[in-house]
């Protein structure tokens, strides 16, 4: 059966670009479909399976305005098992302030960690160990998660958790989902994965948002 997938866009606190990347990376697993700040048609969550909060630039309090019309919607949904994958911005409206979702772990910013090699809010790249292999993603101000009892996916250069997952959440500081266009700034060139994270994206929903150890694209060698 086709998953659904439903998207938070509000440019620029879930970013326009967050968001195609997020569509670029998850359309061949899910059928996609949007919504925003103005408030869903009942019904709109029966058919989702994962509720996606990407990226973006701004403050993490635009939250409490940009989600008021539909809070009671997604925490009803989260209530029924839905599932929740956040990217940076997203990763840290699952915290206490926020949504509230995440079980005694706080969403805290990286680049104020003890020993994190990335110190200012820029684009840039940050060294990764995704599954306990090195990678460079691209990071903007994301969080790390500190506290409780989570499964650790992938880890920052300093050993902080850069992706977790815990219940029902995913929870992502790095965006996986960048593309092209995100490393034009001559520094950053060299770090273009061409398009290899995508798929990176696309296996951590798959296998532990939506229980399916095995995607057609890798099952084809692809």
């Amino acid at each position: 059966m086709t998953k659904t997938i439903a998207v938070f866009l509000h440019h620029p606190t879930c970013s326009t670009d967050s968001v195609n990347g997020v569509m670029a990376a998850l359309s061949p697993m899910a059928r996609i479909k949007l919504f925003t700040k103005h408030r869903v048609l009942n019904g709109f969550f029966d058919d989702v399976d994962v509720v996606v909060f990407p990226g973006g630039d701004g403050e993490a309090t635009a939250f409490r305005h940009v989600l008021k019309p539909n809070l009671s919607e997604i925490r009803a949904f989260m209530q029924r098992g839905g599932k929740y994958l956040g990217i940076c911005m997203g990763a840290y409206w699952a915290d206490a302030y926020y949504f509230d979702f995440l079980k005694g772990t706080r969403a805290v910013q990286y680049i104020k960690r003890p020993h994190a090699d990335i110190r200012a809010s820029y684009g840039t790249t940050a060294k990764v160990l995704w599954r306990q292999r090195p990678e460079r993603m691209y990071f903007y101000d994301g969080p790390t998660f500190v506290g409780g009892r989570f499964e650790t996916i992938a880890t920052y250069a300093n050993g902080d958790p850069m992706a977790i997952v815990q219940d029902n959440l995913g929870l992502v500081g790095c965006h996986l989902e960048s593309q092209a266009h995100w490393y034009n700034k001559k520094v950053m060139q060299a770090h273009w994965h061409q398009n290899a994270h995508h798929p990176m994206l696309w296996q951590f929903v798959a296998e532990h948002l939506l229980q399916r150890r095995q995607m057609p694209l890798f099952e084809d060698g692809g």
